[in-house]
């Protein structure tokens, strides 16, 4: 999904090709490159990791271990690294003694793998399956472009057809700091395309959450013809939401109490919690008249 290969790729001791995926207007056709991955692959089990992480050595044989037919989806681990960690090269007894969880994601389990039972969790960030169980599913809906969804949408296909999805102890992966923003809004119209893109396929829309901040911020607004863009993301709507050099990952839930004034134990009070619940489930579907 980029102009041109890369050209200074290092000797290694198996085969690696690089296929080139065209994007059309900036919109990175993520759903259609891991579908296209999986054509071209000529493994029983399919492994996916995400261009900003770095495998652990173990990650392929834990994987290959786990996926057997019929068994479903895995979820390895993630580790979130600080900025800096990589400067003097991979080191990955330092990453473990760096690498922190990201608190919105649960742990994986002792030992093994634990049944994951909400399909929205599943996240494509490092992810494996055999192909039996792929070819079931049906690949990723290349009608999903650009930034956000098809993960939930992959989701909903593989709980729809009976295809469970497992967090598997191992299979870890290092996530790269890299300055973004959570929620995403310097992606809204993608991931609003997105959300009704969903909702055209199971009756309700997705990513709740990254759209309740949107309209928080005055971004977007939910109408009877669907969500409305308002208005670009000035700097200082970049400021509450982007990644800092001390934080290992952005977090949407931070900004949502920073918007709304929510500190210490008020952020777990089930009041508090029902309220948010209340409010995101206002967004998936469209406002009444």
């Amino acid at each position: 999904m980029q102009p041109e290969p890369y050209a200074d790729l290092p000797e290694v001791s198996f085969p690696v090709r690089q296929i080139m995926i065209p994007v059309a207007d900036g919109n990175l056709p993520l759903a259609a490159a891991r579908n296209t991955a999986a054509r071209q692959a000529v493994g029983d089990v399919l492994v996916f990791v995400d261009v900003d992480c770095i495998p652990a050595p173990g990650l392929i044989a834990e994987y290959a271990a786990a996926a057997e037919p019929g068994q479903g989806l895995l979820m390895g681990e993630v580790m979130y690294l600080p900025d800096q960690a990589e400067r003097d090269g991979i080191d990955y007894a330092l990453f473990d003694r760096l690498g922190v969880r990201h608190s919105d994601r649960q742990a994986p389990p002792p030992e093994g793998k634990r049944e994951c039972n909400d399909y929205r969790c599943f996240w494509s960030l490092n992810f494996a399956i055999h192909r039996q169980d792929w070819d079931e599913a049906g690949g990723f809906d290349e009608g999903y472009v650009g930034y956000g969804g098809e993960d939930t949408d992959f989701g909903r296909i593989l709980h729809e057809k009976g295809i469970a999805i497992w967090w598997l102890k191992g299979a870890r992966v290092y996530h790269q700091y890299h300055p973004h923003c959570m929620p995403p809004i310097h992606q809204v119209p993608s991931v609003v395309r997105n959300a009704e893109y969903f909702a055209s396929k199971w009756g309700h829309r997705t990513m709740e959450h990254w759209l309740h901040a949107f309209r928080l911020l005055g971004l977007i607004e939910n109408t009877p013809e669907g969500l409305r863009v308002l208005r670009e993301p000035n700097e200082r709507d970049f400021a509450l939401c982007r990644q800092e050099p001390h934080m290992p990952y952005a977090n949407t839930r931070r900004v949502l109490d920073r918007i709304q004034g929510i500190t210490g134990k008020d952020r777990n009070d089930p009041a508090r919690v029902a309220q948010v619940e209340t409010a995101q489930a206002d967004l998936l579907t469209a406002r009444a008249v």
